[in-house]
């Protein structure tokens, strides 16, 4: 991967990031999850949602398929709207993903500009990118123009200090413990001026 921008570098791991369809949602399924969130019998959801406890278990067990009323009627009862019934609650799960990234760690791709180093490279299907990158460039002319990508970005200077210039803002002077959040799609640009090169972290969002 030597000589590998930062859009590269955010292709690359795009392609390796969240690409498989999820399995259809079981709205009886769905319904139970919703109803033992809240630690309700099917008798107290059947009464909050107006319904026989009998409709409520076929519909739970999939042994028909509710009406729009009673799809309503079910949303009202659990206090979510209809959408909700059939949205699966990704956010909720926990998996336990841990990548960890020792000092030192990693084969830094260098480039004229800036020598990367991704972090948490082990883990596939990420959300974020991060990577600590060594800034070499020392002024505007050493970029072929602007980089720009899809999502948003965060950087944190680690050491040293930088200037970021982007497309519609004057150029930034950031030292060590300063940090900006920005909109990626906006042209952007990194050079150091410290006397050494100076280090930042870089998150990109990548989904």
């Amino acid at each position: 991967m030597s000589g590998q921008d930062p859009k590269s570098l955010i292709r690359i791991a795009r392609e390796a990031g969240p690409s498989e369809e999820g399995e259809p949602l079981n709205l009886g399924e769905r319904v139970r999850e919703l109803r033992k969130a809240r630690d309700w019998t099917l008798e107290q959801a059947a009464r909050q949602a107006g319904l026989a406890r009998s409709t409520l278990s076929k519909i739970e067990n999939g042994q028909m398929s509710p009406t729009y009323d009673a799809l309503k009627k079910l949303a009202t009862g659990l206090e979510i709207s209809v959408p909700q019934l059939f949205t699966p609650p990704t956010r909720d799960k926990v998996n336990g993903r841990l990548s960890i990234t020792k000092d030192g760690s990693g084969v830094p791709q260098a480039t004229a500009t800036y020598e990367h180093t991704l972090l948490a490279e082990t883990l596939s299907k990420k959300q974020m990118l991060p990577y600590r990158a060594r800034v070499r460039a020392r002024s505007m002319a050493e970029f072929d123009g602007w980089v720009r990508h899809d999502g948003e970005e965060f950087l944190y200077v680690l050491t040293g200090v930088i200037r970021l210039y982007t497309e519609f803002y004057e150029p930034i002077e950031m030292r060590r413990g300063d940090s900006a959040y920005y909109d990626a799609t906006m042209g952007h640009n990194v050079i150091s001026v410290s006397e050494d090169d100076a280090t930042i972290l870089w998150v990109t969002s990548l989904a």
